[in-house]
C-alpha cells in the first residue's frame, strides 16, 4: 500500500488531526513525521522528535512483563525487513515519565518502484474513555478523592472494600487486594525534597489508574501506600495484574531538577477468604507487602 508523503499539505492536515498518534520513519529508523495525536498521547512535541532515531528509545516501548521492545523485538524493524504489518499492545513512556498503554500498528511505506523506504506507526490510547468517565463520576465529590494524586482516598477504599466483603459473603463474588508501598520513599524526600516526593506519588497513581482494569478500584491508603481492589480474580490473574503493575512502575521515571530518577514498589497480593473482614484482608496483604520488602523490594508476594 502506498502511504502519501507528509509533504502533501492536504494529507498532512488530515493525518495531523487524527486522534491517534502517527509517525513515519525511514529505513534507518529516522523519524521524519510526528502528528499532533502523537504529541497529545506522548507529551513530546514534534520539534523535539523529528530528526531523532526511534532506536534512541525515546518512547521505550515495554510489554506487560517489562521487556523493552525498542532494543529487543522492535515491530518497526520487523515490518521494514519483511513488509508485514503488525499489531501489538505496549506501554510507552510519556514525557512526564509515567507509562501509557497503547495499541501499536505498524505498516511499511513504499516508493513508486514498490520498494520499502520506511514504515509508519499508528498508536492509540488503550485506556477506555468509559473507564475515565466512571472514575471521574465516582470521584467527583472531593470527599472521596485524594487531592494530591487524584485517585480515591482512604474513605472511598473503605466503602468499596466493605461493599466487596458483603458481596462476597452473600453471593460469593471473589476479589483480590493489592497493597503497594513505594520503595525507599523516605530517601527520595530526604534527597530531593517533599515537593519532588509528591511527583513520585502522582506518577505512581497514574501508573495504577492507567494499568489496572476498568473494573478495578484503586486509591491512596496513606503516605506512600496505595491499595487496589480487583474483582473477579483468582490467584493466577491476581498475580499477573500485580506483576504488570510492578513492571510498569519500575520502568517509569520522574524528572527532578533535570535528572530522571526511577522508583520501584513492593506489593502484597491477597484473595478474600471465607469469614474475612475488611481488616483481615488488608492485614494479610500488608504483611505480604512487607515480605516483598524483606525479599529485596521491587517484587510481588502472593499468598499461598
Amino acid at each position: 500500500m502506498k502511504i502519501p508523503s507528509a509533504e502533501n499539505q492536504f494529507h498532512k492536515n488530515l493525518v495531523d488531526n487524527l486522534y491517534d498518534g502517527v509517525y513515519f520513519v525511514d529505513t534507518n529508523r529516522l523519524i521524519t513525521y510526528w502528528n499532533k495525536g502523537a504529541e497529545r498521547i506522548t507529551g513530546y512535541p514534534a520539534r523535539h522528535v523529528i530528526g531523532q532515531f526511534c532506536h534512541t528509545n525515546l518512547l521505550d516501548h515495554v510489554t506487560d512483563s517489562g521487556m523493552h521492545l525498542c532494543t529487543d523485538e522492535c515491530p518497526l524493524v520487523a515490518t521494514i525487513k519483511d513488509g508485514e504489518p503488525r499489531e501489538t499492545e505496549v506501554h510507552l513512556r510519556h514525557a512526564d515519565g509515567y507509562r501509557v498503554s497503547v495499541l501499536v500498528r505498524t505498516s511499511p511505506i513504499y516508493d513508486e518502484q514498490n520498494k520499502i523506504i520506511g514504515a509508519v506507526e499508528v498508536f492509540s490510547n488503550n485506556q477506555s474513555l468509559f473507564k475515565m468517565k466512571r472514575r471521574v463520576d465516582e470521584l467527583e465529590q472531593d470527599v472521596f478523592r485524594d487531592t494530591l494524586t487524584g485517585v480515591g482516598n482512604r474513605k472511598l477504599l473503605e466503602i468499596k472494600l466493605k461493599s466487596a466483603i458483603a458481596e462476597y459473603h452473600q453471593h460469593q463474588i471473589p476479589f483480590g487486594l493489592l497493597f503497594l508501598d513505594i520503595d525507599h520513599f523516605k530517601a527520595v524526600n530526604d534527597t530531593y525534597g517533599h515537593k519532588e516526593g509528591d511527583l513520585v506519588l502522582q506518577n505512581t497513581a497514574k501508573n495504577m489508574t492507567g494499568h489496572l482494569r476498568d473494573t478495578d478500584i484503586c486509591g491512596r491508603w496513606g503516605g506512600e501506600e496505595f491499595i487496589a481492589v480487583l474483582f473477579n480474580v483468582n490467584l493466577k490473574s491476581l498475580s499477573r495484574i500485580a506483576e504488570k503493575l510492578r513492571a510498569m512502575i519500575a520502568n517509569s521515571t520522574v524528572t527532578i531538577s533535570g535528572e530522571q530518577i526511577s522508583v520501584t514498589a513492593s506489593i502484597g497480593a491477597a484473595l478474600v477468604r471465607k469469614g474475612d473482614t475488611m481488616e483481615d484482608i488488608i492485614e494479610r496483604a500488608d504483611q505480604l507487602m512487607y515480605q516483598s520488602k524483606q525479599g529485596g523490594r521491587n517484587r510481588v508476594t502472593l499468598e499461598s
